[in-house]
């Protein structure tokens, strides 16, 4: 098929593209005295729903159910937007196997905007079906299942399906056939790694807990980050200043958040040259991406301002703005 085939999606984007909140709204939010103002000038933009409930968590969850809506509505192939799709399916089969072990009942544990919804996913668990999970998903589930039964490690279960959350996206990029898609799945990747690394450096993990919560991808060494982490916190920023990750070297020094914030400023930097495209998936994966960047970036202010931080502790928080 032509790539013509995204001429009609990205028009629909660049229209949508000029509501998304510029570095100068977000300053704005930041002035604001109030958690409950935040949240009132988020709601004024048309965040959220004006007939439903108006707490942060179900505006926010709203705003990304609306992201998704648009990407269905307009996407060709939705097949491309898998890569995306992972954390939330993953995130279900977690909490669905923690469920079927502690019967605890709780309630708002899970994603329903995703290809197998959270009861779903629960009944599938509950009654070993495993072959219902798509690709590799289905033995994911029976390993961390047995994991939690017989040994009652949580930690050791989040780590085979987050690593294999991991692994699916990788893939997924891989198989899209996109460019744009499979560099931002080894940028994911990539990321997950060196965040589990620094945790571990810190926590003192051995290098074979870091080898079974890390996966493979293109831009940077998983044997070589593990060496480094085992070495010191120094050594982790020395590896990363030979790789493509060089500037996330100096957030690192600084602090943790400071690491976080680079690394979702990275990718945001990444997909602004997909603004320039025409004929290509990357401007619905930049467009995606912002949103999500953005309403993270609400949640950070509002949080914020909810635990009483000074303007500029949140200021180090926040993240650039695709526009």
């Amino acid at each position: 098929m032509s790539n013509t085939k995204y001429t009609y999606a990205v028009a629909r984007i660049r229209a949508l593209e000029v509501s998304l909140f510029n570095d100068a709204f977000i300053e704005q939010l930041l002035s604001l005295g109030t958690a409950e103002q935040v949240l009132q000038a988020v709601m004024e933009k048309g965040w959220g729903d004006v007939s439903a409930d108006s707490s942060m968590d179900a505006v926010l969850k709203r705003e990304e159910e609306k992201a998704w809506e648009v990407i269905r509505d307009v996407a060709p192939d939705m097949s491309v937007f898998d890569v995306m799709s992972y954390p939330k399916l993953y995130h279900n089969l977690k909490a669905a196997v923690k469920e079927v072990y502690t019967r605890s009942g709780r309630e708002g544990i899970f994603y329903d905007d995703c290809s197998i919804p959270g009861r779903e996913m629960l009944r599938i668990v509950e009654n070993r079906e495993f072959s219902k999970l798509p690709g590799d998903m289905g033995r994911t589930a029976q390993e961390a299942l047995e994991i939690l039964l017989h040994t009652g490690d949580g930690q050791l279960c989040d780590i085979t399906v987050d690593r294999a959350a991991l692994e699916a996206m990788y893939a997924a990029g891989k198989r899209s056939g996109e460019p744009i898609i499979e560099s931002y799945a080894d940028t994911t990747v990539a990321i997950a790694d060196i965040k589990i690394a620094v945790r571990a450096q810190k926590t003192g993990k051995s290098a074979d807990f870091m080898r079974s919560a890390m996966a493979e991808c293109d831009s940077l060494s998983v044997d070589q980050l593990i060496r480094a982490a085992l070495s010191g916190a120094d050594e982790i920023a020395r590896y990363l200043e030979g790789t493509s990750y060089a500037g996330g070297a100096d957030a690192l020094r600084e602090s943790p958040s400071a690491f976080e914030r680079w690394c979702d400023n990275r990718m945001t930097e990444t997909m602004k040259t997909q603004k320039y495209e025409t004929f290509s998936v990357g401007p619905l994966l930049g467009y995606l991406i912002a949103r999500e960047n953005e309403i993270k970036t609400v949640r950070i202010i509002i949080t914020g301002k909810q635990n009483g931080f000074s303007d500029d502790a949140i200021r180090e928080r926040i993240r650039e703005m695709y526009v």
